[in-house]
């Protein structure tokens, strides 16, 4: 195992060549990234995403900062059984989710307004202009995961595959549309729950015309491990939803479901 090298690696290091042996070892534990030694947003959202999937030697979660201090190290530098969440099946679904996860903590600023510095962000994304969204402003979980995608695609060099909308039920109707793009559906989901992987897209039909949407992190036993902008944080009495945040509340049954969508192949 390499040693400790006794600081905290993060953006920004200057020593390339610790750098390429975190690169090199993500890469062998299945986690895509370029091995060029420079550690820069798209490296510490791979990070951030190793973290959320792997505990410590001790078997506690990792801390989810996209920096390597000793535990990150140790984790990756030792043949610590990984927790069996997988791993996204595309580079494109890799990226994203890391990018989703670098963005849990972003609020609404105020909270309640449906807006903020990276909330107008995600809405224009999609092309909508602060303050001129009606509904769809109000719901910006889907402009959150656009928005999430095209970071993730440029990182990338590539363009981003998403429905460019900011209506939930209008992703899955015109996601079914398009090629090389799968869509799972609740009963699908619920006869071989092995189909949702990381990197799917959750899609809720809240009722007249409503919906939501989030990014699955991992699936255990029919309970989804999500990130998801719009949504009240864990614990909160309320359920407006006021930021980005990791949720556990979602499962396989719920009646709201409606699907997954899988943008691996496209």
């Amino acid at each position: 195992m390499n040693p400790y090298p006794g600081r905290i690696i993060r953006k920004g290091e200057a020593d390339a060549e610790l750098v390429k042996a975190i690169q090199q070892r993500l890469q062998a534990s299945a986690y895509r990234c370029v091995v060029n030694g420079l550690y820069d947003d798209d490296l510490a959202s791979v990070v951030s995403l190793f973290q959320a999937q792997n505990v410590d030697l001790l078997g506690n979660p990792l801390q989810v900062d996209g920096k390597v201090g000793p535990f990150t190290w140790d984790r990756l530098f030792d043949n610590v059984p990984k927790v069996d969440a997988g791993v996204p099946s595309s580079a494109l679904l890799l990226q994203a989710l890391g990018v989703a996860i670098s963005q849990v903590g972003v609020r609404e600023q105020p909270e309640g307004s449906n807006s903020g510095p990276m909330v107008d962000r995600y809405l224009q994304s999609v092309g909508i202009a602060p303050g001129q969204g009606g509904p769809d402003q109000r719901y910006w979980c889907a402009a959150f995961l656009f928005w999430c995608h095209e970071q993730a695609a440029t990182a990338l060099g590539r363009g981003s595959p998403l429905v460019r909308t900011a209506g939930c039920l209008d992703h899955w109707n015109k996601a079914g549309k398009l090629p090389n793009v799968v869509r799972i559906t609740k009963k699908q989901a619920l006869a071989d729950p092995t189909v949702v992987v990381p990197g799917l897209i959750f899609i809720q039909d809240h009722g007249r015309g409503a919906g939501h949407t989030g990014i699955v992190e991992r699936s255990e036993s029919g309970r989804l491990f999500t990130v998801e902008g719009n949504i009240a944080p864990a614990g909160s009495p309320g359920r407006n939803g006021v930021g980005v945040f990791r949720s556990e509340r979602r499962k396989l049954t719920d009646d709201e479901l409606v699907g997954f969508i899988d943008y691996s192949r496209a």
